[in-house]
């Protein structure tokens, strides 16, 4: 707690010295600021402990044996525990701060009221969707977890013994959305029950959650190998696949009869105030829908009329021949799932000893390439990316869609390697977890506007870094920015203007060289997730932004490698905090105090 001010110039008017006032209150002030650290340190352990998840993602395996407790009664309790720790944190006086440790409290206050407006707004009671549903991501955990020992895979037994309970629960909120007419819509509920029995449906070591004992690293002791080996198969035979046999069997007979028959969240209840409120968590600004919608169809006309340019360079009528032509060109499809995961790690390669000339802070974790898992293949985007642990033991990994390979084009590849891999996620987010000085919640920060648009302004890095020379190559490039330019459009077309989805599909093909199977795809990827489709857009023209107003105010001073360094160097954050981030940056090279990059 802080001494009152009064106070403290009494202590100091009765020794009799004057500087003891000031020494007093620089004792107060690292006394705050050590309450402040305390609570963080405290706050982030009871994330942890609460998301076991997350923990085992980070690569701490303190909880490796438990899952999160996704039941109605758990959520009430932890929005009581974020009010509580939210008061805490705003009880702190953060007068005479530092700039970081100022920073520190209003994001953690920030993402505390973030999350209770969130409980408020019931957004959890629809934790299912084709996208990236609680189902899918259970699957997708086990590729992150160890299994390099008997313990380890001790662990993961009992979390597949938990699977059952896991399910329950999650049932149980499914059956409170559908009271509160929180549903998803019903088609897209009917894909997750394929996805459902897909995963439900091989056997033992074929099973995703069984794959991990097909063959045991060295380090597990060859006398322990049977009895875990059977002791996971029996799991995932006897309680995984059964529990999502169940899940499978509710959705399709109780619960996505009832789902939504429009698109859109604005068919919800609330659903005005829900669709603003995830505009705003995903941009982190307060932009209204109708201007995003308004932005989105200026950025389509400039990107096409750059393409249009292209085209007629290469000898077509017009942007719309051109789009006709590649479609039908087997030359400029993929000729096997293969050739699409080796292209990525061609530009990826190609890509890695440039990044010095753009960059101080480099990442220190290896990427890899992998196609995306097959029960889930149909309804992912092309390409996605998932960190690896701070420690580096883990890479970063980047799943490549390679689903329906003869159909999707490749001219767009060289631009997605860079979003997803360097200088995009990858680079982006392996600074974040190592850099000094933050405490791990900004490490670990996941403001999406910031990390989406970090990525797509890393794709035009590549321009300038002298690649996409081939007119195609370069074509490819502007088609995704062209993707992230249509997704404003279709995005608040759906959940803002009340399109349906086949109004979405109609934009989509007469404004973009996206393949059919992306197309669908993307299109229920928007009516599943609102507002996450924003980010990519609306964080790239912010940087953009920043980097031009930089260039403008320091002129000859401006260091390319110092801007990025400063972008990088704070962590994933909200976009009105990385204007005066980078704001500070500019005054202080304006001052002759600036290094490589802020702190």
């Amino acid at each position: 707690m802080s001494r009152k001010p009064h106070a403290l110039l009494a202590v100091a008017a009765a020794i009799g010295v004057g500087f003891m006032s000031t020494a007093f209150a620089a004792g107060d002030v690292a006394s705050r600021v050590k309450a402040l650290n305390d609570l963080l340190a405290e706050q982030w352990e009871y994330q942890l402990k609460e998301s076991p998840e997350f923990a085992s993602i980070l690569g701490d395996y303190r909880y490796n044996d438990k899952w999160g407790d996704y039941s109605l009664a758990h959520a009430a309790q932890q929005d009581k525990d974020a009010k509580a720790f939210l008061a805490r944190f705003k009880a702190i006086d953060t007068t005479g701060f530092a700039e970081q440790d100022r920073l520190n409290q209003e994001l953690m206050v920030r993402q505390l009221e973030d999350g209770i407006r969130a409980y408020e707004l019931k957004t959890f009671e629809m934790p299912l969707d084709q996208f990236s549903g609680a189902h899918l991501q259970l699957a997708q955990f086990v590729s992150a977890l160890p299994f390099d020992s008997t313990r380890h895979v001790e662990d993961y037994i009992t979390r597949l013994d938990g699977v059952p309970h896991l399910i329950d629960s999650l049932i149980e909120v499914l059956k409170q959305g559908e009271k509160d007419k929180l549903m998803p819509p019903r088609f897209l509920l009917e894909k997750v029950v394929e996805q459902c029995r897909a995963i439900a449906e091989p056997a033992g070591e074929a099973s995703v959650f069984g794959m991990p004992v097909a063959k045991f690293a060295d380090s597990v002791p060859e006398a322990d190998r049977k009895r875990l080996h059977d002791a996971v198969i029996a799991a995932v035979d006897g309680k995984v696949r059964p529990a999502y046999r169940k899940l499978a069997d509710f959705v399709e007979k109780d619960y996505a009869p009832k789902g939504r028959t429009q698109e859109g969240l604005w068919a919800l209840p609330n659903g005005d105030k829900l669709y603003r409120f995830a505009v705003e968590q995903m941009t982190t600004t307060t932009m209204d829908p109708a201007a995003i919608h308004e932005l989105g169809l200026a950025e389509v006309k400039r990107i096409e009329g750059e393409q249009a340019r292209i085209a007629l360079k290469l000898g077509y009528k017009d942007l719309k021949a051109m789009r006709v032509a590649l479609e039908h060109d087997p030359k400029a499809h993929a000729t096997s799932r293969q050739q699409i995961v080796d292209l990525y790690k061609k530009y990826i390669a190609q890509m890695q000893p440039k990044l010095p000339e753009l960059f101080g802070l480099l990442p220190k974790t290896r990427v890899e390439v992998l196609p995306t898992q097959e029960y889930r293949e149909k309804e992912a985007s092309g390409a996605e990316y998932a960190q690896g642990t701070p420690d580096g033991k883990r890479p970063g990994r980047i799943y490549v869609n390679t689903y329906d390979f003869s159909k999707r084009q490749i001219a767009n590849i060289e631009t997605t390697a860079y979003h997803e891999g360097v200088p995009g996620h990858h680079m982006q987010i392996s600074i974040a977890q190592t850099l000094p000085g933050l405490p791990p919640f900004r490490q670990q920060a996941g403001y999406t506007a910031y990390i989406e648009g970090w990525a797509l302004y890393a794709e035009r890095l590549g321009e300038e870094l002298g690649f996409f020379q081939e007119p195609l190559s370069y074509y490819g490039h502007l088609s995704d920015e062209l993707l992230r330019a249509n997704r404003l459009v279709l995005d608040t077309g759906v959940h803002y203007k009340h399109w349906t989805r086949q109004q979405m599909v109609d934009f989509f093909r007469e404004h973009s060289s996206e393949d059919e199977p992306s197309i669908q795809a993307e299109t229920d990827r928007y009516i599943s997730t609102p507002g996450q489709a924003l980010a990519y857009k609306i964080g790239q023209l912010k940087i953009l932004d920043l980097r031009a107003r930089a260039k403008k105010e320091l002129g000859d001073r401006f260091d390319i490698r110092g801007f990025h360094d400063t972008v990088l160097g704070g962590g994933a954050l909200p976009l009105d905090v990385l204007d005066e981030r980078v704001s500070a940056w500019i005054a202080s090279v304006k001052a002759g105090k600036a290094g490589a990059h802020a702190s």
